[in-house]
């Protein structure tokens, strides 16, 4: 129940949240219309994917809206190839690529595509989302295929004078990076913000009112074939929300939310940490060893990014691939309303 220690002012709902699933399809993914009096601001796709060696490689691209306002991210591609520690900015096969910033767009079917400009420097990519299926070719790199892994998602933060809408999709991808066979998770997200903004970067409601504890997208598909895919977000006054789905076709979604985030002594990155649903269902975070992007910290984006696996505590199922990259942010807490400092 939303609880309030202050009067706010006139559109000011201290940051309450409305979540819902959303019905995916290559139209919907197309469609850049403003919601709420929100400008519509680019398509990420991002994921992490293994190979048979255990070795992890998350990456992410943005497809700028045409006019939006961009952020500093264009290609990312981390690797634990490249020390063995951790996973580090791999620039021996991101620096190859064409950093397209506004790429070129069209539907066919019901997919829509993207693809880097003709001409262009750098080497060529393509990616294609639907409804079914999701494609990714990054040339010289990665050919990855995949199907929509349950339904998409999408929550709404309103403001007196800004707010996000933000829609999420997930799909279940193989293929092959550098020779190699992988598979993982790959999210395409979308995110409505006012004219302007640029999510983690410039008018954005939850960051730049350092408000948020945790904020995670997760997908697992175990070995015996059945998954568990969810998000949720964490933080002060009255912020909060997890939607959550399985295999089981069950479904729900929820405000009541909370938990604690644990970090490394000395460090920007997690220990542990937990979300409590609704009062009763617990959900635990298992940080991978190599999974903190340690070079991210001190540039962008400005949340220590990190890859691991939830898990509904208890559950003892074995996993086959998953994705579970999301953010902490020590500064901003370890609780709900319980604030936090910098190192």
């Amino acid at each position: 129940m939303p609880t309030f220690t202050e009067i706010p002012s006139r559109g000011d709902f201290k940051f309450q949240t409305l979540v819902a699933p959303q019905k995916v399809s290559g139209e919907k993914i197309a469609d850049m219309r403003d919601h709420y009096g929100l400008k519509f601001t680019k398509h990420m796709p991002f994921g992490t994917l293994r190979d048979d060696e255990g070795h992890m490689y998350s990456l992410a691209r943005a497809l700028n809206s045409p006019g939006s306002t961009p952020n500093p991210t264009k290609f990312l591609f981390l690797s634990t190839r490249v020390d063995g520690e951790t996973l580090r900015f791999d620039s021996d096969n991101m620096e190859p690529r064409a950093t397209t910033m506004f790429p070129e767009s069209w539907m066919d079917g019901d997919a829509v595509h993207w693809s880097s400009l003709d001409g262009e420097e750098g080497q060529p990519w393509d990616l294609s989302a639907s409804g079914d299926s999701f494609t990714w070719r990054e040339e010289g790199l990665l050919d990855l295929t995949g199907s929509l892994l349950g339904n998409g998602t999408q929550f709404y933060i309103p403001g007196e004078e800004w707010g996000t809408f933000y829609v999420s999709q997930l799909y279940d991808v193989c293929g092959s990076l550098n020779g190699r066979p992988v598979k993982g998770v790959i999210c395409l997200d979308q995110v409505w913000l006012p004219e302007g903004g640029a999510i983690h970067y410039s008018k954005d409601i939850v960051v730049e009112n350092k408000m948020h504890v945790l904020w995670w997208t997760f997908a697992t598909v175990y070995k015996d074939g059945s998954w568990d895919i969810g998000s949720f977000m964490l933080g002060h006054d009255n912020l909060g929300y997890g939607i959550f789905q399985n295999s089981e076709g069950e479904l729900y979604c929820t405000t009541d939310i909370e938990g604690e985030a644990v970090h490394k002594p000395g460090s920007y990155f997690l220990e542990k940490a937990h979300i409590i649903l609704d009062g009763k269902e617990t959900w635990e975070f298992l940080s991978d060893p190599r999974g903190d992007m340690v070079d991210f910290v001190g540039g962008f984006p400005i949340t220590a990014q990190q890859e691991g696996r939830w898990r509904k505590v208890g559950d003892t199922r074995e996993p086959d691939h998953w994705i579970a990259w999301g953010e902490s942010d020590r500064r901003n807490g370890s609780a709900r309303n319980v604030r936090g400092a910098d190192l």
